[in-house]
């Protein structure tokens, strides 16, 4: 299949300028590699001082070459590449592979990638990199690299390796050979190809099973976005390290969304819309990819552990415990097998510590074992948690247990260590790459566990079409806030209840027989607050009066006040459930646009720091599913004081609210809803603060 990046990554023909034979150059490492790799095209070293390199005829430059190549590799210092480059571009080549680093020790301004990055951008030049390591196309046999790496890659594998890193490709790519990688890219610095094209490239390629990322930021957001569409479309799963956590610019918000909101937190909203599945480091990184690589599809339920050891057993019981991996709950079926087949004084459990009295008949009753849990419908896929033998290597038998527990299920079987091994065992690489992976630590393998079950959740949820208000209502309300109009309390009261969000409406009054008068047709208890035109957060400047059960108080409230602050107040009801007070925000991340948040509210909502954050538009499945990410989420259910929160009503408002946001997403700079009140009845939001764009907004 063609792909627009088949000229940089699956060329017809290189050149590779600055071929050498000097050891220890990239020029030399590069056409070594090539041939390594069995590369298929033709290759043309070009170098004016040489005639051969490593037994390829070498060429003086690029118009003594017989052809116009398709791919030039740049093996030539920082002060040769912009003449370099201006000979590629009159050549007619297509793409490029640049990893040096385009710094110049006493430059002119503009900087060289400055220049080097027009000149790309004019001549439309596929460029990898620069300051990268080029990259590897395993399937195509294009090992474009000046650097070493092991020489046993298998030619074509499964697995596509995407890093802004060149340690983190070289890292895993170098010493891991129980992966078999299909493509591994160090990215570089985009010049003209980001992450986002190989990834595309790589989803087109009928043979990748999985997407590993190392990433540090996404240079086109829409593109990174369109590119995890398509990997959700192919159902191939991504799994990213992302490193680089800086907070959003606080001095850019008023907001307390916008105040407690991190720039990592909408990349890790991102990656939950998109069910991309995200790891903390490297080690992790390799086993989720092992893992996702292996061919056997993931059953329901949780994880089945057999082990030799009780102690080790409760070990994995307690990390599984704490990195939110479900262990399955076998049957009472399962139960009996396991009753019938293990020693005396053996509890017939999950996870099943099934080494008795040993002697023959130990490994068939491991055997037997795993193949009970395995075949249990509770079970989505099973592992032998044993340590190594020694000098790190496998005894035969436990792959046998193996065998016997995805025999008897078709499920996904694996074999850990609870500490370390190798992953240069020739066992292994064999019987990891036949399918059945051998894993090293219990940490990195229950990561790749619960990435595993999650992204399988994620496949597998309902997709919910969500409704979106009258088109009416948006143009109107889009027409009103692209004027810069201030929103008072009867404005926020418009513009949520039109996107069908309940809000404690008030009314407006200017004296104190208009409020006395507002307090009456309401009924006590009430609640003052002040509407003074700039005022962000009432409550900061004491501009709010709670539970005002008397005209006497609130007399004495509104004196107060608008001495203060003016006399413009609001009369509204007081919420008299008692309920937890939660919030929903909307900020704008510079990136990826609007972002919706929720979590605990009131006024320690800065102080908590509990909130979780999604894309918008999403569902009541997914509202549901931030809830559930919340430190504090136990608040929400039945206390001895209070029943349990209307979880779906907050989730409903959260959705429609979501559906809010994305509809006026050019309009609105922030929003923050807070307090919105939710207990068993319902919810109600109380107070409300509206940033537009380009003016600000109060509610």
């Amino acid at each position: 299949m063609k792909h627009r990046l088949d000229p940089l990554l699956r060329p017809q023909s290189i050149a590779v300028l600055g071929a050498t034979e000097r050891p220890g150059s990239v020029g030399r490492q590069t056409i070594r590699n090539l041939l390594t790799g069995q590369y298929g095209g033709r290759l043309y070293p070009v170098n004016p001082g040489r005639d051969e390199v490593l037994g390829q005829r070498c060429y003086p430059d690029l118009d003594a070459v017989p052809e116009t190549v398709e791919h030039v590799i740049f093996c030539v210092g920082d002060n040769r590449v912009e003449a370099a480059l201006d000979a590629v571009i009159d050549h007619g080549a297509q793409a490029a592979t640049i990893m040096s680093s385009l710094m110049l020790a006493e430059d002119t301004e503009p900087a060289l990638r400055e220049r080097i990055a027009a000149r790309i951008r004019e001549s439309g030049l596929l460029i990898c990199g620069a300051n990268g390591m080029g990259f590897y196309n395993f399937s195509d046999g294009v090992w474009a690299c000046g650097f070493d790496t092991r020489e046993n890659h298998v030619h074509g594998g499964n697995v596509t390796l995407i890093s802004h890193s060149g340690a983190g490709m070289s890292g895993i790519l170098d010493c891991e050979e129980r992966i078999d990688f299909s493509l591994a890219v160090s990215t570089g610095q985009e010049l003209s190809v980001g992450m986002h094209d190989y990834m595309d490239f790589a989803l087109d390629q009928p043979n990748t099973r999985v997407i590993g990322l190392f990433m540090e930021t996404a240079r086109e957001p829409e593109e990174f976005v369109r590119a995890l569409k398509k990997a959700n479309d192919r159902r191939i799963p991504v799994v990213v390290l992302k490193v680089g956590r800086t907070e959003l610019a606080a001095h850019l918000t008023v907001s307390h969304s916008g105040a407690i909101a991190g720039r990592d937190d909408t990349f890790q909203a991102v990656f939950d819309k998109y069910g991309v599945q995200r790891v903390r480091d490297m080690d992790e990184l390799a086993t989720a990819l092992i893992m996702f690589a292996q061919p056997h599809p993931v059953g329901a339920g949780g994880l089945a552990a057999i082990h030799d050891s009780g102690g080790e057993r409760q070990h994995l019981i307690d990390l599984a415990d704490e990195m939110q991996v479900p262990m399955a709950e076998i049957s009472t079926t399962t139960t009996q097998r396991l009753q019938d087949i293990l020693d005396p004084g053996l509890l017939p459990v999950n996870p099943l510590d099934a080494w008795g009295a040993g002697g023959p008949g130990a490994d068939e009753i491991m055997q037997q074992g795993l193949a009970a849990l395995m075949s249990d419908p509770a079970t989505a896929f099973g592992a032998v948690v044993h340590d190594r033998a020694p000098l790190g290597r496998i005894y035969p038998e436990y792959i046998e247990y193996m065998r016997a527990g995805h025999s008897a299920s078709g499920k996904p079987a694996f074999l850990v260590s609870n500490r370390q091994g190798t992953g240069t065992d020739p066992a292994v690489v064999k019987v990891t790459r036949e399918g059945f992976p051998v894993l090293d630590g219990l940490r990195s393998f229950l990561a790749g566990a619960r990435c595993l079950l999650r992204y399988r959740d994620f496949v597998n949820q309902p997709r919910v079409v969500i409704k979106d208000p009258a088109i009416e209502t948006v143009n109107r309300w889009r027409n009103r806030l692209s004027t810069g109009e201030a929103l008072d309390e009867l404005g926020a009261g418009e513009l949520l209840s039109d996107f069908d969000i309940p809000f404690n409406k008030g009314t407006r009054a200017d004296d104190l027989k208009s409020v006395r008068s507002a307090a009456s047709s309401i009924g006590y208890p009430v609640v003052l607050k002040s509407m003074q035109p700039g005022m962000l957060h009432k409550s900061d400047q004491r501009g709010v009066v709670l539970d005002i059960t008397g005209q006497k108080a609130l007399e004495s409230a509104y004196t107060d006040l608008s001495r203060r602050l003016g006399p413009a107040v609001a009369v509204s009801a007081m919420v008299t459930e008692p309920g937890t007070e939660m919030l929903l925000g909307m900020i704008r991340d510079e990136q990826f646009g609007p972002v919706v948040m929720l979590g605990f509210g009131g006024i320690n909502v800065q102080s908590l720091l509990d909130v979780s954050y999604g894309i918008p538009p999403f569902d009541e499945s997914e509202a549901l599913a931030m809830v559930d990410r919340l430190r504090l989420r136990a608040m929400l259910d039945a206390r001895r004081d209070r029943p349990a929160a209307d979880l779906s009503a907050f989730c409903q408002i959260a959705a429609r609210f979501s559906v809010l946001v994305d509809q006026m997403a050019d309009v609105l700079q922030e929003i923050d809803i807070n307090p919105l009140i939710v207990n068993a009845k319902g919810c109600v939001a109380v107070d409300a603060l509206v940033v537009s764009r380009p003016r600000m907004t109060t509610i």
